[in-house]
């Protein structure tokens, strides 16, 4: 694998990797749209019910990482990592059966805890396999696999939604496959070996640096202000978008968000993450901002690839970054903190902006933009102290 300004080429189990994120998030994102059909509609559950049973799932994720994160530091990585996606896959299984709320609940509450278990072993991973100098191209490079799957899935929603003439049952039962055959590709990512702890060594608590924490500490602030993507969709329905109109837009998102997140974490290896990340809390801070002072949905096409720019600036920078501040034998651990971290204040966002929401929800946009601003102008004038250190970037992958 090549560094510097040489060529360079994903190896073979990174391209594995994205491969499963990709037949993963495909299955996801295919169901996203559907969901709130699902429960409101065909199984008569209200907005109420709805808002419940996706906070419910996402804060399973967030804590469920943070345990597996450490696990990932003292166990082998890849059946962690086959477990989550196995997991996952019988949540969507459960899904596609469900015919109550109720069982849509358990659906996601399992398919979350799948998503909890993969995630902080699977970076892991990549971080093992990379060196510091390649790391943002790496993690660049699968956040754009993932997030193709989040193209292909709503448009594939979208496609079966009108074949089916609304029929949601079979659509449900599509999103099985792609989710099974990303288990299925798991068992070709080869691990990497790692010092194995002693039995003494896992009943101590791993010592994490100050400056991870320092990051952490800017993440958790950020995440605050950061509100699901459900919220975003809402505001593109008050605006004036129907169904195919708002998973279109959502499409488009994801398409600047696929396509730039490489170029994002080449742009990170050479002149470092944090001025990176900075900038991607600026665009996110006009991305919002946009969202709040229009009153027109055609500014959203727009709007919406700015902030798909964002979320390629700094989704895979701030892993890579984790992995650069702290040692590798505690990567899981750290990975597993900046997850639940990054979840927990997303569920909080969405918490209170809900409550804030007022008519067209513009005054939650408006206030988020503004102090993503200062959070950036902080990162990038006077966030030094957040740069790894010497003695940890160059250590090897």
């Amino acid at each position: 694998m090549a560094t510097g300004d040489e060529v360079w080429t994903p190896d073979r189990n990174l391209k594995v990797v994205s491969g499963v994120s990709f037949l993963q998030d495909t299955a996801s994102e295919l169901l996203y749209p559907v969901l709130p059909f699902l429960v409101t509609g065909l199984l008569g559950g209200s907005a109420a019910v709805l808002g419940v049973i996706e906070g419910l799932a996402d804060g399973t994720a967030a804590a469920s990482k943070a345990v597996s994160g450490r696990l990932a530091d003292r166990r082998r990585r890849r059946p962690l990592v086959a477990t989550g996606y196995a997991v996952s896959a019988l949540g969507k299984v459960l899904l596609a059966a469900a015919t109550a709320w109720p069982l849509v609940g358990a659906a996601r509450f399992t398919d979350r805890v799948g998503k909890g278990l993969r995630g902080p072993p699977r970076d892991a991973l990549i971080a093992d396999g990379t060196s510091a100098a390649d790391r943002g191209r790496a993690f660049g490079f699968h956040r754009a696999a993932d997030t193709a799957g989040a193209v292909v899935g709503p448009l594939l929603g979208l496609g079966l939604y009108h074949l089916l003439d609304g029929d949601l049952r079979p659509m449900l039962w599509v999103a099985v496959v792609p989710a099974v055959l990303s288990v299925a590709l798991v068992f070709a990512v080869r691990e990497r070996p790692h010092v194995q702890p002693t039995a003494e060594a896992r009943r101590e608590p791993i010592r994490l640096p100050t400056r991870f924490w320092r990051l952490m500490g800017l993440i958790g602030l950020f995440s605050l202000v950061n509100f699901p993507d459900a919220l975003l969709l809402l505001r593109a329905k008050d605006l004036g978008f129907g169904f195919t109109g708002v998973v279109l837009v959502y499409v488009l998102y994801n398409l600047s968000y696929a396509i730039l997140s490489y170029p994002a974490g080449r742009l990170s290896d050479r002149l470092g993450r944090r001025r990176v990340f900075g900038t991607g809390l600026a665009v996110f801070s006009l991305a919002y901002l946009g969202f709040g002072l229009t009153a027109s949905p055609g500014w959203l096409w727009l709007i919406l690839p700015v902030y798909g720019a964002y979320a390629a600036l700094t989704d895979g920078i701030s892993r890579a970054w984790v992995s650069d501040v702290v040692p590798p034998d505690a990567r899981g651990t750290a990975l597993g903190i900046h997850a639940a971290v990054s979840g927990l204040g997303l569920l909080a966002a969405g918490l209170w902006a809900g409550l804030a929401w007022q008519g067209t929800g513009r005054g939650p946009f408006m206030l988020s933009g503004t102090i993503a601003a200062a959070l950036a102008a902080t990162v990038l004038l006077g966030g030094r102290s957040l740069d790894p250190a010497p003695s940890v970037t160059s250590l090897p992958g």
